[in-house]
């Protein structure tokens, strides 16, 4: 189904007057708050993954899940998962430099260039890496579109541009439509970038920063200083860069000017389907830094309600408990970060969902209940878990629910969808939204890619149908203020307290509309659990393949 032909199937689902606007159904605001209330309390000193309050944070969600006589789906029997990760950081100066055939440019970390490695390696040592540009590097062969061409990146520094062929192409060109328009598709994201690179043999990868195309500023690049986390895998080099990072744009355009190429018109070529890998002649890079690496271990909470006609088949609900623990202070002086709204309320709507299947009858399909860690430092604990489920128990996973930040500002016309049109589980949000008297909006600016940020995404990339429910893929409708004052709740949350201190829980708020959100994907979660239906991605998504690979396990 076309975008445009969703968003009329939910118009026209959507006639009922708003009789029923305040009313939440099987979920209760009181205990949204009051989950949220404690998890976001000083006493869990922000939920850091592998922080003090860890086990004091999943103790209190395996209590939940027990409590409402969930089955543990952890390790050996257990409410947890052991999730192994690893953390690097760069030890020290960074030496980093571009040999060209106008002169040698040196580059600075945090200004020039901004890099680090996920590899649990010592060093970081390369020599004279020959430079390729590869555009935008897109292999989408469902799309007709593959920039590499068969080049051999293998002990070479790819240079990419950030997003996908069609942001900025104008209409009636190659590119135009191709891909997702505005809206950013998987290969506009750096992670997608750095996995092709490293699956083609390259060293390293660079990508040409712009704001434009990357949906943030330059100090939201280097804010990680180099230091990254990563999960433990068996065979590391054989998944992650020895180098991976970023360029300024006016870096890119000097190194381009110095090997006789243009820049911007290279860029303007990389929108045309005949575009084919640009060797830097005469360039290459050097960099050279000592890595700090440690492991440390974290833990999912995983719970499960068993199918009563078909239990190896599943339906999932998750959010994550981790925030980001204690930092600097603000200017109350405030160290804690509680992450409230993200995403204790989240993880309070899953369990709330789970309440409420546990009240009704038991469901066909077996319902998995979930708290990831490790999703602020990339979206680890949920890809963990889908590496340990593997194909065969995701191929049988019907559909997948994340929440994660739910609006605090009362109850909405409306529910905004982030990453619409992309599968066919928006038919059935449609639906149960219409029976609410509420109808679904897309979010407002997809090019910022929320759809690819949160842990949903884990289990997207492997073929599963995902819903994901996010506060700030733009205002809601509100009953009280309309759109601008939902557009304002998400202005102010994400200016002050995104990630700050400032996302505290507090009994000012209004959480009729989260209720009803949590109400929305139980009812349309439930509807595909006591059924025999398998959702599919919709035509031209790049997960549509993926799930079609694992159609044997759903026969």
């Amino acid at each position: 189904m076309s975008r445009r032909a969703a968003l009329l199937l939910t118009a026209a689902l959507a006639l009922p007057a708003l009789a029923h606007a305040q009313d939440s159904g099987p979920v209760d605001p009181a205990r949204l708050s009051e989950i949220t209330r404690v998890l976001a309390s000083d006493e869990f000193l922000g939920r850091a993954p592998g922080g003090p309050a860890e086990q004091k944070t999943t103790d209190y969600i395996a209590g939940q899940f027990k409590a409402l006589g969930l089955e543990p789906a952890g390790d050996a029997g257990s409410y947890t998962q052991k999730v192994p990760l690893v953390h690097t950081r760069i030890d020290g100066p960074v030496a980093m430099s571009f040999a060209t055939a106008g002169g040698a440019m040196t580059l600075a970390q945090g200004e020039q260039a901004q890099v680090m490695t996920l590899l649990p390696v010592d060093k970081v040592a390369i020599k004279d890496a020959p430079l390729i540009f590869v555009g935008y590097g897109v292999s989408a062969p469902e799309r007709g579109w593959d920039d590499f061409k068969g080049v051999d990146l293998k002990g070479k520094v790819a240079v990419f541009l950030i997003s996908d062929p069609d942001l900025e192409a104008i209409e009636g060109k190659p590119a135009y439509g191709k891909f997702g328009g505005k809206a950013a598709t998987y290969y506009a994201r750096w992670t997608y970038k750095y996995e092709e690179a490293v699956r083609r043999g390259a060293v390293g990868a660079l990508i040409v920063h712009e704001t434009l195309g990357a949906g943030y500023g330059w100090s939201t690049v280097k804010a990680s200083n180099g230091e990254g986390y990563d999960i433990v895998r068996p065979e590391p080099a054989k998944e992650k860069l020895q180098l991976q990072g970023w360029i300024q744009r006016d870096v890119a355009v000097d190194l381009f000017k110095r090997s006789g190429l243009d820049f911007e018109a290279l860029k303007k070529s990389a929108r045309d389907p005949s575009f084919k890998p640009v060797a830097l002649k005469g360039a290459a890079f050097s960099a050279a830094y000592k890595v700090a690496h440690e492991p440390m271990v974290s833990h999912n909470v995983v719970a499960r309600l068993p199918g009563t006609t078909h239990a190896d088949e599943s339906i999932m609900y998750a959010a994550h408990w981790d925030a980001y623990g204690v930092g600097a202070p603000d200017a109350q002086g405030k160290t804690i970060r509680p992450g409230a709204a993200d995403d204790a309320i989240g993880v309070a709507g899953v369990i709330e969902v789970a309440r409420a299947f546990k009240q009704g009858p038991a469901p066909q399909r077996s319902i998995v209940f979930a708290a990831w860690t490790g999703e602020e430092r990339g979206l680890l604990g949920s890809e963990y878990y889908a590496v340990k489920a593997g194909d065969a128990a995701l191929g049988k996973m019907a559909a997948n629910y994340t929440l994660d930040v739910l609006q605090t500002a009362g109850p909405a016309k409306d529910i905004v969808l982030v990453g619409a049109g992309q599968n066919e589980l928006e038919q059935g949000l449609a639906k149960a939204a219409a029976a609410q008297g509420r109808t679904v909006t897309p979010d407002a600016k997809p090019e910022r890619a929320l759809f690819y940020r949160a842990d949903h995404f884990s289990l997207a990339k492997r073929g599963v149908p995902v819903l994901l429910v996010m506060g700030l893929g733009g205002g809601a409708d509100l009953l009280n203020g309309g759109r601008a004052a939902g557009d304002a709740w998400v202005a102010d949350y994400t200016a002050r307290c995104y990630h700050q201190p400032c996302d505290a829980w507090s009994a000012d708020w209004d959480l009729r509309g989260a209720a009803q959100d949590v109400a929305l994907v139980y009812e349309a979660g439930k509807a595909i659990a006591n059924s025999r239906v398998w959702p599919d991605w919709n035509a031209g998504s790049e997960f549509k393949p993926v799930r079609a690979a694992s159609a044997g396990e759903r026969k």
